[in-house]
């Protein structure tokens, strides 16, 4: 019979923050995101949030679609499927490691962090709202 998550021991998580980065020369950035990874629970998932006044004071010609378009894809990677791509259909570690590799001077990672959990929806929602304000 499985366990309620209120009884199970907490284990190990993963997360790191999405930043926007508009101008890469500046080396500015704002916090729109972030990903969570379990490796005991096989879950992976990503929340972001948009202030589009934030970053337009950091670049009064940022794309604004076009970043709301890439934070849409990484959150599709995380769900999965192959409409999000090759990528999408491996599991959620490989997942959580390639959406956490630098690849764009747009959306990048921030730094991988480690906590234990009981519930990894429960961690997405609260750094979501300690992270991006």
């Amino acid at each position: 019979m499985p366990r309620s998550a209120a009884t199970e021991e907490p284990h190990v998580f993963e997360y790191a923050p999405l930043r926007l980065v508009p101008r890469v020369e500046r080396g500015e950035h704002l916090n729109a995101g972030v990903l969570v990874y379990s490796r005991a629970t096989g879950f992976v998932a990503a929340r972001t949030r948009l202030d589009e006044s934030r970053l337009k004071a950091l670049d009064p010609d940022a794309d604004v679609e076009g970043v709301r378009a890439a934070l849409r894809a990484v959150e599709a990677v995380c769900h999965g499927g192959a409409a999000a791509g090759p990528v999408a259909r491996d599991d959620a570690g490989r997942r959580f490691r390639w959406l956490v590799a630098p690849r764009s001077a747009l959306v990048q990672p921030g730094p991988v962090h480690t906590g234990l959990t009981r519930s990894p929806q429960a961690e997405l929602d609260h750094l979501l709202d300690l992270l991006v304000p």
